[in-house]
């Protein structure tokens, strides 16, 4: 394995940094990142996505370019109230030759997030080739009743079938878990979706899974590997992994662990897949890295092989995707090209440790500088 990282100045200037930076490419070399704006002075505040391109592969980058329809708008009929989508994850359409990018949304008042309840989507949207910038945001349907109330795809990895169909992970809650959501449990599941260039449409869900830890699981990203489907999740205390033979149905989720049945020691952020060298690769944070200075131990970026027989984290494989620098870059992508060509996509996202969490020259101390990192993997 071969890693080589390549970093993109964001001009950061403070009040704001770049987040959630993550991209795509298609079969002819060109290359998308989206990321957007989070303000610093507040807690998962996001604004309007950017989108940074490239022609020949990443090796060079435009500056970020806001979109003009990926914005927020008014929400509903509630003064004050507006919408954005966030948490985005683009992926190369193989089937139709399209990009097209999921997440969920946000909604604000006076730019805070409101009193819960409130319902949550999965948005979508599709790169408009003639327009060079995102269509408007669309939202992908759902089962019926409350159980999908609050429910969305925000920092979710899809997975293309060879139909051309997606596998969409989700997480969500009811109305009541929603009504007090740091203190209930958020379950998970995938999607079957339709795309035939223009429409995302939902077609079947899977299983639900939950764990009665706090919070349950969040953020599922899903690869295909081998004929089967493996599926990497969210929780507060530790990490998950679940086994599929279909990619909807899933096994009872288990702790994520090295080879030697020690924990990972990846908890409460998200963990991604890429494949290469025709093994499955997981993408994580965890403790005991020297990084206790990290809010929530969310850098350096770790891959390492991972066996899908043992479902477990071959340790002597782990090296570092990308290096820790003070800030977290645990809000991150990615994607394979190939069976020989992957990459790992994260911006350091400027805030810190509790008690002093909004000083971003903290972060500074170490180096960061909300960059963005893209790391190609070759095998």
């Amino acid at each position: 394995m071969k890693i080589e990282l390549n970093r993109i100045a964001t001009d950061f200037q403070g009040e704001r940094c770049f987040v959630h930076a993550r991209g795509a490419m298609d079969e002819k070399g060109r290359f998308l990142i989206t990321t957007q704006p989070l303000r610093l002075s507040g807690s998962d505040i996001f604004y309007g996505m950017h989108t940074l391109t490239s022609t020949d592969g990443g090796a060079v980058w435009s500056k970020p370019v806001p979109s003009k329809t990926l914005v927020r708008a008014p929400h509903g009929s509630v003064p004050g109230w507006e919408v954005c989508l966030c948490d985005m994850t683009p992926m190369y359409h193989k089937k139709t030759g399209r990009f097209l990018a999921t997440g969920h949304t946000a909604i604000y008042e006076n730019d805070e997030f409101p009193a819960p309840p409130y319902e949550r989507d999965t948005g979508w949207t599709v790169f408009d080739e003639q327009t060079g910038d995102w269509q408007p945001m669309r939202f992908l349907g759902k089962p019926q009743g409350e159980k999908f109330y609050n429910c969305g795809s925000g920092c979710c990895q899809c997975a293309e079938l060879e139909t051309g169909d997606i596998l969409v992970p989700v997480y969500f809650q009811d109305k009541q878990a929603a009504s007090d959501p740091w203190h209930s449990c958020s379950c998970v599941a995938v999607f079957r979706c339709t795309f035939d260039g223009k429409e995302l449409r939902f077609a079947e869900a899977g299983n639900t899974l939950a764990v009665d830890v706090p919070r349950g699981l969040g953020e599922p990203s899903v690869a295909a590997y081998g004929g089967a489907y493996y599926l990497c999740i969210r929780n507060d205390v530790t990490g998950y992994v679940s086994r599929s033979a279909d990619g909807l149905h899933y096994e009872e989720p288990r702790e994520l662990c090295f080879d030697d049945g020690e924990n990972l020691g990846s908890y409460n952020t998200q963990q991604h897949w890429i494949t290469g060298g025709g093994k499955l690769w997981l993408v994580y944070t965890r403790r005991g890295a020297d990084n206790d200075h990290v809010f929530r131990h969310r850098a350096p970026l770790f891959i390492a092989e991972f066996d899908p027989v043992h479902m477990c984290v071959v340790r002597a494989t782990e090296r570092i995707a990308v290096p820790e620098r003070g800030a977290r870059l645990g809000n991150f992508g990615c994607f394979s090209v190939s069976d020989s060509e992957s990459y790992v996509i994260a911006a350091e996202w400027m805030q810190t440790t509790e008690p002093d969490c909004f000083n971003w020259r903290r972060c500074m101390e170490y180096g960061s500088d909300n960059s963005i990192f893209v790391a190609k993997i070759t095998f």
